[in-house]
């Protein structure tokens, strides 16, 4: 009985595959990490929608979270995101011992600045990493299920399909979380619904075509 490979690119990653892999990794954590501190601005459009700054980067590292569980498998994507993770913790730590350092009287304007921004910051953390949790490793795991399910076709019902679920196990508990007591409960529960469909938006209209043509560029570099 002929058995599938989980993860045809298992034997792979030597060479050029290592450094996909690390180019797409730092990718990764970059937008996580870009996302965070851009989640300290809140945008409202009309009165009517408000979305955090990090709403806009936010689902391209989802993207790319599908890239990783789709090449390499959910063990490998599964490392990426507890790394992710522990980088965000190692963001909030750093940018802390800077809130507490002191500074110079001619730049307390900055300083200022640069407090109110990251004393926020790790609020947003706190957020982002429970839902960054349960999210993209909800959204790996789908991914992986769904591919056995469509037996490896149809990409775009892999990455929308499983973003669909996880973006809810991800938005509710950082909105929640990030902004709960700092806006009315009005702009709350718009915050949830701008913000679940946005992101669910930008993956299938942006994310997806990306995700082909970064799957297609990678197996035909690996080839």
């Amino acid at each position: 009985m002929n058995k599938v490979s989980e993860n045809p690119f298992k034997n792979r990653t030597a060479g050029q595959g290592n450094t996909l892999l690390m180019i797409v990794t730092a990718l990764f954590v970059t937008l996580y990490l870009t996302s965070n501190i851009m989640a300290v601005k809140v945008i409202g459009l009309a009165n009517l929608f408000y979305f955090d700054a990090g709403t806009i980067t936010f689902p391209f590292a989802y993207m790319l979270g599908d890239v990783l569980t789709e090449l390499w498998g959910f063990r490998t994507a599964k490392r990426v995101i507890w790394m992710t993770f522990f980088c965000n913790i190692l963001m909030v730590v750093c940018t802390q011992v800077g809130v507490w350092l002191p500074s110079p009287d001619h730049l307390a304007d900055t300083a200022a600045a640069y407090n109110h921004i990251f004393t926020y910051v790790p609020r947003i953390v706190v957020a982002s990493l429970t839902g960054f949790l349960l999210g993209e490793l909800s959204n790996a795991w789908l991914m992986e299920r769904i591919k056995l399910w469509t037996r490896g076709r149809r990409l775009w019902v892999r990455t929308i399909g499983s973003s669909a679920i996880a973006y809810l196990f991800d938005t509710v508990p950082f909105v929640l979380i990030a902004f709960w007591g700092t806006v009315t409960i009005h702009e709350l529960l718009l915050m949830l619904a701008f913000q679940y469909f946005s992101k669910l938006l930008i993956e299938s209209v942006f994310g997806t075509p990306m995700a082909y043509a970064v799957i297609r560029s990678i197996n035909k570099w690996l080839k």
